[in-house]
């Protein structure tokens, strides 16, 4: 097994015939320590300083960048008709305390019942796409 502290680079500059891929859902790169296999079967396991992101480069060996890739998800895409609609929509999603990912047109929320039912209370449209999910990071209140 391959302990990983950190990422070696934000990309990879190689061939993509010379990326070996590790896939991980979002939640994995919020914590600190976790294992995973790549997809040719190597062991990895973290104890990070710091987050991953997406497409880095975890580990080099034999010519090959190992590379963390998150896996798409179902969220919820809410369109927006007009900026009072958007400002409604991102104000009732903000009360949910639901992670969230702001588009130009549109806002991606994490699926969940709770955002259902607002959705369907609303009669707001809406899709459920599969995406690479990434929500807004989360800041404290400040005192």
């Amino acid at each position: 097994m391959h302990l990983i502290q950190r990422m070696l680079a934000q990309t990879s500059e190689l061939p993509a015939a010379q990326q070996v891929h590790l896939r991980a859902e979002r939640r994995q790169f919020l914590k600190r320590r976790w294992r995973a296999l790549a997809e040719d079967g190597a062991e990895f396991g973290f104890d990070l300083e710091e987050r991953l992101v997406d497409g880095c480069v975890i580990f080099q060996q034999d010519g090959n960048d190992y590379i963390v890739r998150q896996l798409p998800e179902i969220v919820f895409r809410v369109p927006f008709s007009d900026p009072a609609h958007a400002a409604l929509v991102a104000w009732k999603t903000g009360n949910l305390h639901m992670p969230a990912q702001i588009l130009d047109d549109a806002i991606l929320v994490l699926h969940d019942d709770a955002m259902r039912n607002l959705l369907l209370r609303e009669g707001w449209s809406f899709t459920e796409p599969e995406v690479i999910f990434r929500p807004m990071k989360a800041v404290p209140h400040s005192s």
